[in-house]
């Protein structure tokens, strides 16, 4: 069966299955699944474990042998499957297969996988053993859902923000610090937890202890572009030069999100329904939503002049041309990376999509609050 992640401790209490395959990229949440299961396998005396990890030239024999052999105390017995490539192959599908066929009630089999996509959990391996036992999906903390994972994390451990504004303003704060980047964000309110006692917490008191370990994704980006969210947008585009992703990605992903807004505007424009649209453009999770409100808020004028400005911006970021100080008013700024702020603002915010030199009022900036001297920063090249 199917099980949602908030739903294992009522189902751990219920009682174990005797098989869980638990499966997504949140290594956080993964890790902290797999402990409740150990734990509760413990508890109810499976005392004798084994571990196996997947690579090549696996014996996959060994695993069969261990699922269907008595400990030789008597014990029961966890044995745990990592797969981390999420490819089992040939033989490993058939002896998957197996497995699901012969569970054992004094053996608990984990099976821990990384994110699987949709033709991968239609397989034959996988819709067996989600059959004979529990499939545990861990979804990722979107951008939006970070503020409350904070707070609910900050609550378990006798914690939380002060109340109205200056609250929301600190979950904002730390989400903005740690987007990303979930494992850091635990660090993060556990230090919160060495630091203060139980209680509220200020914002000045958040400010004061949590660092800027945010790791940003480029497609991320047409998330903050669609939902009009410029400080978001610029802390992004400033993260990912500061830990040298490549111009021409950030550029080409940039891009696509134009494309395919302006593929959408103009089929609206012919009459075609939305929801359709939606679909043929490949138009899934939060960007569905955010979609509606930006082409409410842009012109097909507008994407248009957006791609001629990326076809400029392509040529500098290839080192082909560059933009320079007294150039033509629609030539690309002499930073690159400004260039790429000016463009996803057209998306972002048209009626101010031109571009400031970073740190310019034209740019909004993205450093809250003073880092601590002795913190080392590094900065953009």
């Amino acid at each position: 069966m199917q099980l949602r992640l908030d739903a294992l401790e009522t189902h751990l209490a219920k009682g174990l299955a005797d098989l869980y395959v638990v499966h997504g990229d949140e290594h956080l949440l993964a890790q902290e699944a797999g402990d409740r299961i150990r734990a509760a396998a413990r508890a109810a005396g499976y005392t004798d474990r084994s571990v196996f990890t997947v690579e090549r030239g696996f014996d996959w024999s060994s695993l069969l042998g261990a699922s269907q052999s008595m400990s030789l105390f008597g014990d029961k017995q966890l044995v745990e499957l990592r797969i981390p490539s999420g490819k089992p192959g040939k033989e490993g599908a058939d002896t998957l297969k197996s497995l699901a066929d012969a569970v054992n009630s004094d053996v608990l089999t984990m099976i821990t996988l990384p994110r699987l996509d949709a033709a991968t959990q239609k397989s034959g391996w996988f819709t067996a053993l989600a059959e004979a036992g529990v499939a545990l999906k861990i979804d990722p903390v979107e951008r939006a859902q970070l503020p409350n994972w904070v707070g609910q994390r900050l609550s378990q451990q006798g914690q939380r923000v002060a109340a109205g504004e200056e609250g929301r303003r600190a979950l904002q704060f730390i989400a903005e610090r740690v987007e990303g980047n979930l494992l850091a964000a635990h660090q993060e309110i556990q230090k919160l937890g060495l630091l203060y006692p139980a209680g509220a917490l200020s914002l000045e008191q958040v400010q004061d202890a949590v660092l800027n370990v945010a790791r940003y994704d480029v497609f991320k980006l047409n998330e903050a572009m669609l939902a009009g969210d410029v400080g978001r947008l610029a802390r992004m585009l400033d993260g990912l030069r500061g830990e040298g992703e490549a111009a021409v990605l950030v550029l080409w992903a940039v891009v696509e999100e134009v494309r395919t807004l302006l593929r959408i505007k103009r089929g609206v424009a012919a009459g075609k329904p939305l929801a359709m649209l939606v679909r043929e453009n490949r138009v899934w999770g939060p960007r569905e939503r955010l979609i509606g409100p930006a082409l409410s808020r842009v012109t097909e004028a507008a994407l248009e002049k957006a791609l001629a400005l990326a076809a400029k911006l392509d040529r500098q970021v290839k080192g082909l041309s560059g933009g320079t100080p007294g150039n033509h008013r629609n030539d690309p700024p002499p930073d690159p990376w400004d260039g790429l702020f000016e463009l996803a603002m057209t998306v972002a915010a048209p009626a101010k999509a031109t571009a400031a030199p970073i740190g310019s009022p034209g740019r909004p900036r993205t450093t809250a609050s003073p880092v601590p001297a002795a913190t080392p920063v590094r900065r953009p090249v």
